[in-house]
């Protein structure tokens, strides 16, 4: 059974959300304390996360990025709040989707297993012996770590995917349309605005000099290229 934790401070929210996913078969546990759910977060596993933005003792930003630091589990963020800016820095410090309340609790159960059957098909279709070497990194496919000139980086589930799709396909133009086509589309959300995001955030992690990327190169007016050198 797929285990889910909920972090909200609105115990009415947190329970309605419980029962829906309870009754779609999942194992659901609810911390209000913004703390005492990261907590809970970094000691136990989870197949998947739901966080709210705006708690009373820590905001959901600040956990999503502890969280991210260690950990790849999707991470589904939620607000009151609407703003374009809100969902841009979430997906910027690794949440893998974003829902404003009030929402159904059927697109919720819809998120919740898009992402958690997309994360579980990318890991059980990896190969075992694949490893990427290619402009001073290793990318190692089974594991899903990533070394840059052999110090281990670490990467959200949606990074390292994109990376792989990448570097699996050096010196190819990928538009933002493909490269959301390849990744995205087959959840039912999102936009393409995420691709730049995530791009952005791939490169701050691999790069040397990220403002002047030379591995994930800009292709201006067609798209995005890795550069094998």
């Amino acid at each position: 059974m797929d285990k889910i934790l909920i972090i909200e401070d609105q115990i009415d929210i947190a329970e309605l959300q419980q029962d829906y996913l309870n009754i779609n078969g999942f194992d659901v546990k609810i911390e209000t304390d913004g703390h005492a759910g990261l907590e809970l977060a970094l000691k136990e596993d989870f197949d998947l996360l739901i966080l709210d933005i705006m708690l009373g003792d820590i905001s959901g930003f600040n956990i999503c990025k502890q969280i991210r630091a260690v950990k790849e589990t999707p991470i589904i963020m939620v607000t009151a709040r609407s703003e374009d800016i809100d969902k841009i820095r979430g997906l910027g410090l690794g949440a893998d989707d974003y829902m404003t309340k009030p929402f159904s609790p059927q697109e919720l159960i819809a998120r919740v297993k898009a992402h958690i059957s997309r994360y579980k098909r990318l890991v059980n279709t990896i190969s075992e012996s694949n490893v990427i070497k290619i402009s001073g990194l290793k990318i190692e496919i089974e594991s899903r770590r990533v070394y840059k000139f052999d110090e281990e980086i670490m990467l959200t589930t949606r990074e390292f995917d994109l990376l792989l799709f990448l570097a699996s396909h050096p010196n190819i133009v990928f538009s933002k349309e493909q490269l959301f086509e390849k990744l995205w589309s087959f959840d039912g959300y999102g936009d393409i605005r995420t691709v730049a995001v995530h791009i952005k955030r791939v490169r701050e992690k691999i790069e040397i000099a990220p403002s002047s990327p030379c591995i994930i190169e800009t292709v201006w007016g067609a798209g995005y290229r890795f550069n094998k050198t």
